[in-house]
């Protein structure tokens, strides 16, 4: 395991894709049978655990994570990235902590986007970043119910963004008019 200077523990970076894939999928297996196998709400034991969409975003590689707790945008650094671990979020200090769904919340930036996101750490993945995007899994059939809820979210937020944009340039367009036309009366 490869530990740095700023708490960063990444014991996954230099693992190809595949592997790193397989360790994220047992990481949070260990997470699903310690922690969440026997709860009765709130978790959806029909759903796999899956990592999609996996890609690099320096320094990160950065994918979507189905669980049966929850749907997540994860970060995995690469290179040990400037933001500084709490000290009681550093490994030995999780060591013999519960799971925690969402730690700490910290800014981050990708590309030239500022983001938030909470700290987590697992042993088996070293510290990452979480941001959840579902967090209540009950209704959900399949990871593909799953993935189809998100995009319809995505979807909305692009529509109304559109039309967001769309009226602003109306509105400015509409405010220079007046400004520029005489007043009568």
């Amino acid at each position: 395991m490869h530990s740095t200077n700023n708490t960063w523990e990444t014991p996954l970076a230099a693992l190809e894709d595949t592997a790193f894939v397989r360790a994220v999928e047992e990481a949070f297996a260990d997470i699903y049978r310690t922690w969440f196998s026997r709860e009765i709400d709130l978790v959806n034991h029909q759903l796999p655990i899956l990592v999609r969409a996996l890609r690099r975003v320096e320094p990160w590689r950065v994918f979507l994570l189905v669980t049966p707790w929850m749907l997540a945008r994860v970060f995995i650094p690469d290179k040990t990235p400037s933001i500084a671990i709490p000290e009681d979020w550093r490994g030995n200090a999780r060591a013999d902590k519960p799971y925690t769904v969402i730690g700490p919340v910290v800014t981050m930036v990708v590309k030239e986007t500022t983001e938030k996101a909470h700290i987590n750490y697992h042993p088996g993945i070293g510290h990452y970043l979480v941001q959840p995007l579902i967090q209540s899994m009950e209704t959900f059939a399949s990871p593909g119910e799953v993935y189809e809820a998100w995009n319809n979210v995505i979807r909305v937020r692009n529509e109304n963004i559109r039309k967001l944009n769309r009226r602003c340039n109306w509105q400015e367009d509409v405010s220079r008019r007046e400004f520029f036309r005489k007043a009568t009366g």
